[in-house]
């Protein structure tokens, strides 16, 4: 007998801005294929890299299939039952006799799926418990745009065929959003100009006009740069004064330097502020702001000094303008069942280890990880995974053995993107969908919904979460489903807008600050030179091949790191080198590339400390200038000889 075949639809829900619609094929219990929906006006029928190969993930052998318990040096795979009255038993005791802020829910983004508010909503009742601030991608830019702004969102996606001058400030799309790429395309055919701002030469400059390469963090100069060719070059709006708070003092700022002795400081040609001034002038100039802006420790003046720079050109009301950080995912929803009440503490998600070691008062004694693999993914690795390791219990829900499953007691297998229902935005496009479980969870798998739900029937609070999956989704999703006037069998047969958003944000939208203008920046950042004995700026950035910290096929051997030949002129090109910084040092092979700058070391984002590929073991634990986002671009480092490695310091074992 044939196993019956059939074609299912979901939406991606990883961090990722695309949320793009997916096809599965599906043979009786077990997913054959995956593609994207032609239909969908964003997916437009191609998956990422990361997406179309997520069934060697989904089928690996590697996969976490029921729930596992420490015992002694190993593990020990246990039933669901066992597993929560365990979990349980140290809930209640430990709220018992230190009260609720003892216990730490860390929730990321390792699902964007927004049924994951009902976690939330569940640790708030059963606490609340301490929870996580601030931010370790786009805290910086976040705050800067609701400081300049008083909101943050972006102009619909498809408004960039209106733009006859496109500026990609730090945004790598051919890697990190590639369904902007055929847009963008779209826009170059149309007429537009593309500008990469970027001090990495990465695969996007293939598809620019233009491209620049500032010093890291050499960002803030070059816009000011331009500022001040916008000022002399009479670029300002008419209207600037009037729409904008502190014109003068920013003129002031700008006038602080000469055209050219701005672009010296960032290391660029004269001409290529000059011609980025140009392209304002003669608009609509749209800015797209890469989010690793906001991992730079002066990222909040960054984005709020081109932030500026769209308001006082002109191009921020205009369609085909505006200066977009991020889409507003969560505008179609409901959330707020999940944030009743203030939690108790918060520990700064980006100061992670410093934070919990030093927690009094009481002392964090378990931690509950939803979505996330900190150790990988927070600076100074090895003292998440410290901190972690020395509390009292640690639960962690996920599907591998990451780092962060490595360090707990408990691990409980959760379901994939392609085994869960929820609903979902997007963070680079305003397009909403549903997510459809199109097989069932594989072994012992549940969803975070299921887990939470026999949390709280555990400890009499059953009430708070009950519901099914659908039932919550509709909950979630009723802002939007009010709007279109419909039920989700509307999001899952359509392809659907958020009703909510504008087209050309403020220009349909007043700006959002109490007095109605634009708060322009009137103070340079702290200028930080760098240091000659660390002449490399680390950056761990977005590849084809992963999802954060979730890699299809884990790579093997030593980390590799990108660099250009005169950053190791004592090596060769794939030779065993050493990176080192101050806290810490990896073995890695390296690869020569004449077009980077020789100030730059790449790597891979999300690398495994267990396999000695891990970045944010170099990284120190430091803040970026607002928005306590982490500063996770200024480390620096240099490139030694394999046979330095011992007659150095260092805190990190070399893999």
């Amino acid at each position: 007998m044939k196993t019956a075949v059939r074609t299912a639809l979901t939406t991606c829900v990883r961090d990722c801005p695309d949320a793009c619609r997916i096809v599965a094929t599906v043979e009786g219990d077990r997913v054959t294929s995956l593609r994207g929906d032609p239909g969908h006006p964003i997916t437009q029928g191609f998956l990422c890299h990361r997406t179309a190969t997520f069934l060697e993930r989904q089928y690996s052998d590697r996969r976490i299939l029921s729930p596992m318990v420490r015992d002694g040096a190993g593990w020990r795979a246990i039933g669901w039952d066992e597993a929560l009255d365990l979990a349980v038993a140290r809930m209640v005791r430990f709220r018992a006799e230190s009260g609720p802020a003892s216990i730490f829910h860390y929730l990321s983004g390792g699902s964007l799926g927004v049924v994951q508010s009902v976690v939330q909503a569940f640790w708030q009742a059963f606490g609340p418990v301490t929870v996580k601030r601030g931010d370790i991608c786009s805290g910086a830019g976040d705050e800067a745009q609701l400081i300049d702004f008083g909101c943050e969102d972006s102009n619909d996606v498809f408004d960039l065929l209106h733009s006859r001058h496109i500026l990609l400030w730090g945004k790598n799309p051919a890697v990190s959003s590639p369904h902007l790429v055929p847009i963008l395309r779209r826009a170059r055919d149309r007429g537009a100009t593309l500008t990469l701002i970027d001090p990495v030469f990465h695969k996007t400059a293939h598809l620019c006009d233009t491209v620049v390469q500032p010093r890291p963090a050499g960002d803030f100069d070059l816009a000011m740069a331009v500022a001040r060719a916008l000022l002399d070059g009479g670029g300002i709006c008419a209207d600037a004064g009037a729409s904008c708070e502190n014109l003068d003092r920013f003129a002031a700022l700008a006038h602080t330097h000469t055209v050219a002795e701005w672009c010296a400081r960032a290391e660029v040609p004269l001409a290529a502020a000059l011609q980025i001034a140009q392209r304002l002038s003669d608009g609509p100039a749209a800015i797209l702001v890469g989010w690793g802006m906001g991992r730079r420790g002066n990222g909040g003046a960054i984005v709020r000094a081109l932030d500026a720079l769209g308001a006082v050109s002109g191009n921020l009301r205009r369609p085909g303008g505006g200066v977009s950080f991020y889409y507003k995912r969560k505008g179609a929803f409901d959330t707020s069942f999940a944030s009743a009440s203030l939690p108790p503490r918060t520990i700064c998600e980006p100061l992670f280890g410093h934070e919990v070691e030093a927690a009094r008062d009481p002392p964090v004694r378990m931690v509950w990880i939803t979505a996330g693999n900190p150790v990988a993914m927070l600076p100074d690795a090895r003292r998440v995974q410290a901190a972690l390791q020395s509390r009292e219990f640690v639960v962690v829900v996920d599907s591998f053995w990451t780092d962060t499953a490595r360090a707990a007691d408990l691990v409980l297998p959760a379901a994939t993107l392609l085994e869960v229902d929820d609903v979902v935005g997007a963070y680079g496009h305003h397009w909403i969908g549903v997510a459809d479980a199109v097989v069932p969870p594989l072994g012992a798998s549940k969803t975070d919904l299921q887990i939470v739900q026999a949390l709280a029937a555990r400890v009499g609070l059953a009430e708070v979460v009950a519901g099914t999956a659908e039932e919550w989704r509709t909950r979630v999703a009723a802002p939007a489903l009010a709007a279109i006037g419909g039920g989700l069998d509307v999001l899952r047969k359509g392809y659907v807008r958020n009703p909510l958003a504008a087209r050309v944000l403020f220009a349909e939208r007043p700006i959002a600050t109490q007095s109605g203008r634009v708060r322009l920046i009137s103070e340079a950042p702290v200028d930080r030179p760098p240091d000659t004995a660390w002449p490399l700026y680390l950056l761990s950035l977005s590849t084809e091949r992963s999802q954060s910290s979730q890699w299809a096929r884990p790579p093997e051997g030593p980390a590799i790191v990108t660099v250009h030949p005169s950053a190791a002129p004592d090596l060769r090109d794939g030779d065993i080198a050493v990176v080192r910084s101050r806290i810490g040092a990896l073995r890695v092979r390296l690869r020569f590339d004449r077009r980077q700058r020789p100030d730059v070391a790449i790597v891979a984002k999300g690398g495994d400390l267990h396999g000695g590929r891990c970045a944010n073991a170099l990284v120190r634990a430091r803040l970026t200038d607002i928005g306590e986002g982490g500063a996770l671009y200024d480390e620096g480092v240099r490139i030694e000889p394999i046979g330095a490695a011992a007659e150095s310091g260092g805190s990190a074992s070399l893999a």
